[in-house]
């Protein structure tokens, strides 16, 4: 297992998974992302404007590097359908190198 990494894990969530499968292709077109997991089914329960609310959505899980993140950042905020999306960066500790390897040529372009 390789160490510490460049590359991240950013979820984001989707009212459905016509716009899930959107934001994907569009990040992974810009080659911004090496992968993208839609799983459908989601069930969230969350504080918006000062009440409870939930929604079925679907999590994206992006496998990107830290320096495409502010692209795929920007990406997500132009493309979104929701007013705030969820944009929630997470550090790859570690992982197999051949994978990481794979991850960061993927993202290269």
């Amino acid at each position: 297992m390789q160490p510490a990494t460049p590359y991240r894990i950013v979820l984001v969530t989707a009212p459905d998974l016509a716009v899930a499968r959107e934001l994907a292709q569009a990040a992974l077109e810009r080659h911004l992302v090496a992968c993208a997991n839609l799983l459908p089914g989601a069930e969230s329960h969350y504080w918006w404007e000062g009440r409870l609310a939930q929604g079925g959505e679907v999590l994206i899980l992006f496998k990107t590097t830290g320096d495409k993140l502010a692209e795929l950042e920007a990406l997500m905020v132009a493309k979104h359908p929701y007013d705030t999306p969820e944009f929630v960066v997470l550090e790859v500790a570690g992982g197999n190198a051949r994978y990481l390897a794979w991850l960061g040529s993927s993202v290269a372009g």
